[in-house]
């Protein structure tokens, strides 16, 4: 377990490497290979501008070519502009940018400055690439520092707290806890519980165990006792999802930075959408336009009053921007950010008792700090055999970068954790493995789900197609080798895409179109690897025979499908080599989130003779091949 101060050396060494990587694919690799892993758009088109809410300068641009590729661009990261000459050097223009919130082909940029618009306006052939983010580094460094230097106060007790030096209190048990009749007794426990702690309590929410559903029934009983509360997340995306089951139970949130995907009613909860649909906005905005005007004045034309009137308007303009302000935290239950978004200059000096952290399995210590320091106490949701943080440094994963509070606290002090055991996902056959590798076998499939499936007892719910079967000579050995693509993309393996295909079409005519398009069946094809993912995505765009099932099938990469779930999964492990290698399939938690996205079946398609050199592959595929030797007196718990 790392101490604070070599979190803070770990730190440094993934900023430092992640910011070297970014400069040495900036340099070596060209645009194009930006623009295919979604971090450049090329050509762009430059659309209006104006001043936003926030008095912030603003531009709109889109992109012209590569609309299937997905992009990367979200609120909160820093760009930069360039222009491209006509031997295809790239310059870049003087000044960073900020998104402010992006659409699949269109995003709105926060310019620093007028003349920062003039430069962009002025380009012949104009692009947006992503830049690195020192923004976010600087925050987690500054939180740290502060934590480091805490004493005598709340923060440190936190701090020591999560290090092992002081044990986490609860208040006395109830004689008559809170019976909540929807849910079940380990969400209906978890609630009681996070009423119960004084400082710290972990909700481990495996696939399908309802984890949102008790985090939302947690903050609305908090909300009972408390004026308001801080939700946060590591990404944008987990902040929209809570922020929106919130929303959706009539509790006002106030969302602090803008949605990773726009749609209306989360664009609602912002605090940008608020501040310019309060009644005192209009006021505000023709003070800013009389300002603007006034700045835009030669020396010469302004009067002997010029300083006092523009001094007068700037008290009145800071007068009615904190009124609209403090209005908006007032009437807010609920105040929802990432874990960096909490530091906006919107909630400085707001204090809360409580702060709740969704997905904390993914957040690095260091960002949850960030947020720590608004708060009392704090509650953990998450999985921590999923999907851990991303950690780019090698040296920084040895060292223990990697491992998240979340994490900590729950090995530090296993009173604090509340494991919630039933599942409303997937069928038993699909739960099992999972439950009995890495949650001990305490996972219950709910009764409505336990054996649901799409066809009766001619359907097995949990397939492995081995990838060494199907190539029956040496030629075809050959097809099945998996191919290194490089850093960024990784590996692709063209025969099992093209296999992977080969089966859901089987399944498909097995099944019938007709049944699935009436059932609103739903299928993911999944893969480790974006080489993958992509190949995938063009196979799938050139098939006949799956294309009026297009809407309902999503091919994406295993990150990507955390938090997901469809009827039918298709998982390509690609990983097939003569010794052995299996690369990042080494890290379980990220086959545990690829084999929990089903519902009702799950086909895994890869090379046994590579694959099973590991203990969990070779014990998975026995489970495929012969269900009945996979009971829990099999299994081995991670």
């Amino acid at each position: 377990m790392p101490t604070l101060l070599q979190q803070r050396e770990l730190l440094r060494k993934e900023y430092e490497y992640e910011k070297a990587e970014f400069r040495r694919i900036s340099e070596i690799q060209g645009i194009g290979r930006s623009i295919k892993r979604g971090d450049c758009w090329f050509p762009i088109t430059v659309g209006r501008s104006y001043y936003n809410s926030l008095n912030r300068l603003v531009v709109e641009i889109s992109r012209r070519e590569d609309l299937e590729i997905e992009h990367n661009f979200e609120y909160g990261r820093p760009i930069s502009f360039f222009s491209k000459d006509a031997a295809d050097r790239l310059h870049y223009l003087n000044f960073m940018a900020t998104v402010s919130y992006a659409e699949p082909h269109k995003m709105v940029v926060v310019l620093p400055d007028e003349s920062a618009l003039s430069q962009l306006l002025a380009l012949d052939q104009p692009g947006v690439q992503l830049h690195f983010d020192e923004t976010t580094y600087r925050l987690m460094f500054e939180a740290l520092d502060t934590v480091l230097a805490a004493k005598d106060n709340r923060l440190a007790l936190l701090r020591d707290i999560f290090h092992g030096r002081q044990r986490p209190q609860f208040s006395a048990q109830s004689a008559f806890p809170l019976r909540y009749p929807w849910l079940n007794a380990s969400q209906e426990q978890a609630v009681n519980e996070v009423l119960r702690a004084r400082d710290a309590l972990v909700v481990h929410g495996p696939p399908g165990t309802g984890k949102t559903t008790t985090l939302v029934e947690a903050i609305s009983e908090v909300l009972r006792r408390e004026a308001q509360v801080l939700v946060c997340a590591q990404s944008n995306t987990a902040v929209d999802w809570i922020a929106e089951q919130l929303s959706d139970r009539g509790i006002h949130v106030l969302r602090i930075g803008n949605p990773a995907r726009v749609n209306e009613r989360m664009f609602q909860c912002t605090y940008e959408y608020q501040f310019e649909n309060h009644p005192d906005y209009p006021a505000l905005w023709q003070i800013r336009r009389t300002l603007r005007q006034l700045a835009a004045q030669p020396r010469r034309e302004r009067d002997a009053h010029y300083h006092q009137k523009k001094a007068r308007l700037c008290e009145k303009a800071d007068e009615l921007e904190l009124r609209i302000r403090h209005a908006l935290f007032d009437n807010a239950r609920v105040i929802a950010s990432t874990l960096a978004g909490s530091a906006n200059p919107v909630l400085t000096g707001h204090h809360f008792h409580t702060l709740f952290i969704d997905e904390a399995a993914q957040a690095l210590e260091a960002a949850c700090w960030i947020a720590l320091q608004k708060a009392d106490r704090v509650v953990f949701a998450g999985d921590y055999r999923q999907l851990p943080p991303t950690i780019k440094s090698q040296a920084a994963l040895r060292g223990g970068l990697g491992r998240t509070l979340m994490e900590q606290v729950a090995e530090l002090w296993p009173e604090c954790v509340r494991l919630l055991t039933v599942q409303y996902r997937m069928n038993e056959t699909l739960m099992r493995f999972s439950s009995d590798w890495f949650y001990e076998g305490k996972l219950v499939a709910a009764p409505e789900v336990r054996n649901r499936c799409l066809l009766d007892e001619m359907d097995w719910p949990l397939e492995w197609v081995d990838t060494d079967l199907m190539a029956a000579d040496a030629e075809q050995a050959d097809d099945y080798q998996e191919q290194f693509v490089g850093l960024n993309y990784g590996r692709i393996n063209k025969a099992e895409a093209a296999l992977t295909l080969r089966v859901l079409r089987d399944y498909v005519q097995t099944m019938g179109c007709s049944r699935l398009l009436e059932e609103r069946v739903d299928f993911g094809i999944i893969s480790p690897y974006k080489a993958q993912v992509q190949y995938l995505r063009k196979l799938l765009h050139k098939d006949e025979t799956l294309r009026p099932l297009c809407k309902y099938i999503t091919v994406n990469t295993v990150d990507a499908f955390q938090g997901q779930e469809r009827d039918v999964v298709l998982v390509s492990l690609v990983r097939a080599n003569e010794a052995g290698q299996i690369g990042f399939l080494s890290d379980l938690r990220r086959m545990n989130v690829a084999m929990t996205r089903a519902r009702m079946k799950l086909v895994l398609l890869g090379s046994s003779a590579t694959l099973c050199r590991h203990e969990f592959y070779q014990k998975l595929y026995t489970c495929c091949h012969h269900p009945d030797l996979s009971g829990t007196e099999e299994s081995v718990s991670s």
